[in-house]
């Protein structure tokens, strides 16, 4: 019988089917596993994959545990490794089968800035701050110190009837307005308040802004800057509504130009404004009581007045109650 001749095709593919037999015991993937159809079963890895499975890998992802593939069915393959939806990530932190990176990877949106990275803005300035004001005082009081005076002495009494109340210092600089120089002083008016039109021997202080132009006393200059005069008739003698003694009330005083001419000394009697409306109205060392129409000051605190007034910046006293500063 004469020899059988083999088709050099069938040959081939034999060789080439013997070749391959050994690479099967490496995994037994169906026709669904992750090797694919047309490739060698379980052997095609993806991308990056150090194991060797079949699963494809993102970046930064891991590939099955010990690069074995334990699946034998079609549809089951890498049952472990099943990529999440488009986007997501994996529990384990392993890529999808879209490449995306793990959680830590994750980029914003192209496009969008990071919060760190904005710029702040700068903030617009607003219109400056209007000069500070006396507290207390209403528009009728203020229009009445002299846009030149920086000194203000404010003398606010605790009623209209009542004769005691607070003195307290204002400075003004221009375009920061008024701030105080001192804090509340104790202070004493007349025995039966205050008036906003004072006559002789009503015992009532008036209401109103005079200036502060001249000074004296029984006791020497204690260095002021206003003209001040020294001399022996600024004597006190009797006793005040309390019964307290007036004695040393005038060792230092300061005139008020309440019906007086300025620069005169206090002593000095002239009333422009008749005799029927008083006079003689100063700021004096307090006797520990109400006055007949002055202002009274403990004795420290009227040494640091005169020391304080200064001619060159005009200073005014303010008086009148709470009520009628505000007006």
């Amino acid at each position: 019988m004469p020899p059988v001749q083999r088709s050099p095709h069938r040959l081939l593919a034999a060789t080439l089917l013997l070749a391959l037999l050994p690479l099967s015991a490496c995994g037994t993937t169906g026709p669904g596993g992750p090797g694919g159809p047309s490739g060698p079963a379980g052997t095609a890895a993806g991308p990056g994959s150090p194991g060797g499975s079949g699963a494809p890998e993102g970046p930064g992802g891991a590939g099955a545990a010990g690069g074995e593939v334990r699946s034998t069915a079609p549809g089951e393959a890498h049952r472990h490794a099943v990529p999440g939806p488009k986007g997501t990530v994996s529990p384990q932190g392993t890529g999808s089968a879209q490449g995306t990176g793990s959680a830590q990877g994750t980029t914003a949106p192209r496009g969008t800035a990071s919060p760190a990275a904005t710029a702040p803005r700068r903030g617009v300035p607003g219109p400056p701050a209007a000069p500070a004001e006396i507290p207390g005082l209403g528009p009728r009081t203020r229009a009445q110190i002299p846009p030149a005076s920086l000194q203000a002495v404010v003398v606010r009494g605790h009623g209209r009837d009542v004769g005691t109340g607070t003195a307290t210092l204002y400075e003004r600089r221009p375009g920061a307005g008024w701030t105080a120089a001192s804090a509340p002083w104790p202070a004493h008016n007349a025995v039966s308040g205050w008036t906003d039109h004072h006559v002789r021997g009503d015992l009532r202080s008036p209401v109103g802004v005079f200036r502060l132009t001249d000074a004296g006393g029984l006791l020497p200059d204690p260095g002021t800057r206003l003209p001040y005069d020294e001399d022996r008739h600024f004597v006190a003698v009797g006793s005040g509504s309390l019964g307290e003694p007036l004695e040393g009330s005038f060792d230092h005083v300061v005139a008020i130009n309440y019906n007086r001419v300025p620069g005169t000394t206090p002593l000095d009697k002239t009333r422009p404004l008749g005799e029927d409306r008083g006079g003689g109205i100063w700021i004096h060392v307090d006797h520990e009581g109400p006055t007949q129409g002055c202002v009274s000051l403990l004795r420290t605190h009227i040494r640091e007045l005169l020391r304080w007034l200064d001619p060159a910046h005009q200073p005014v006293v303010v008086m009148g109650d709470v009520a009628s500063l505000a007006r």
